[in-house]
């Protein structure tokens, strides 16, 4: 990969596990959002507050950066919060996208774009989902990223832009939110360790199955798809199998140092939850040859680890 490579969300979840992979490239611009999460200043890293809402900003940023390469990864990124704030979603996920494909289109130079949608633009099935799958989002952050889908392709379709797509499954690992349900348990656990919340376990639905993967098998994929997929094709992000919520948590339990009970807290149920998401990732294995490697159980050993070290430090967010 030559040339400027430009990372979008770049402080978030996904985008810092993307910029560990991009670190021995030169050069890469990390944009971040400049009321958000501050940039961690021991990356030598080109940081660069760019607002996607901001249209002159977006633009500006993009002519002077000059990628080769997008990895758009900013976004609204929670299901359970877009019940409550439909309009900011549909402003980050959909207008920001828009905005910097307007740029790209504007600025008349090769750029390829991964543009990351979500598996939640497809219709809910109990059988595993592929990229033909109808596009039937149950819930508004699917909306929006359906949205965001739909502006890719026409970018690719109509405009002759060099746009890839990808739709990523569930995925969780080391630095994620506590808002998601994998990183919220081994927080509570950590922090019940440290003694420093009763031994319960606040939880949601436990018999949600969802496709998971590793956050870094899923910025691999991301890599794959920028270097070798063929422009304006989705690709699913997934493992291929659909865990249960609750098995999750049981393994996690087991890694702990203390016996813990759990406790269903009707707060963190949503108000229409899917029963089952997983994948069909036939598509990027047979084209691309990608496949996660990291074990499920190393995933949840990792993250239950670095919210231990996280406590440990005072970093408790």
């Amino acid at each position: 990969m030559s040339g400027t490579t430009l990372v979008t969300g770049a402080t978030g979840f996904a985008g810092g596990h993307l910029l560990d992979r991009l670190a021995d490239r030169a050069p890469v611009v990390a944009w971040y959002r400049p009321d958000g999460r501050e940039p961690d200043p021991d990356r030598h890293i080109d940081w660069r507050p760019v607002d996607l809402l901001d249209p002159v900003a977006v633009a500006e940023g993009l002519l002077d950066a000059a990628p080769s390469w997008v990895f758009h990864i900013a976004g609204a990124p929670q299901v359970d919060t877009s019940w409550r704030s439909v309009v900011p979603h549909l402003r980050t996920n959909v207008l920001g996208t828009h905005h910097l494909l307007e740029a790209v289109k504007m600025a008349g130079r090769p750029c390829r774009v991964l543009v990351v949608s979500s598996a939640q633009v497809y219709q809910p099935s109990d059988d595993p989902i592929a990229e033909h799958a109808p596009l039937v989002p149950a819930n508004p952050y699917g909306l929006s990223k359906l949205a965001q889908d739909r502006l890719a392709a026409r970018a690719a379709g109509e405009e002759g832009l060099d746009v890839v797509i990808a739709r990523p499954f569930n995925h969780a690992g080391p630095r994620q939110s506590k808002a998601f349900a994998v990183s919220s348990f081994a927080r509570q656990i950590a922090r019940i360790e440290a003694g420093l919340a009763p031994p319960e376990i606040r939880v949601g639905n436990l018999d949600a199955r969802r496709d998971l993967t590793d956050v870094r098998d899923v910025v691999e994929a991301y890599d794959s798809l920028m270097s070798d997929a063929p422009g304006g094709r989705p690709y699913n992000i997934c493992s291929g199998r659909a865990w249960r919520m609750g098995d999750l948590l049981d393994e996690l339990t087991h890694l702990s140092t203390v016996r813990v009970s759990v406790i269903v807290d009707h707060e963190r149920l949503r108000p229409r939850d899917v029963p089952v998401l997983q994948g069909d990732a036939t598509r990027i294995r047979s084209e691309l040859g990608w496949t996660p490697r990291t074990p499920v159980e190393q995933t949840l050993a990792d993250t239950l680890e670095w919210w231990r070290a996280e406590i440990r430090q005072g970093r408790d967010a």
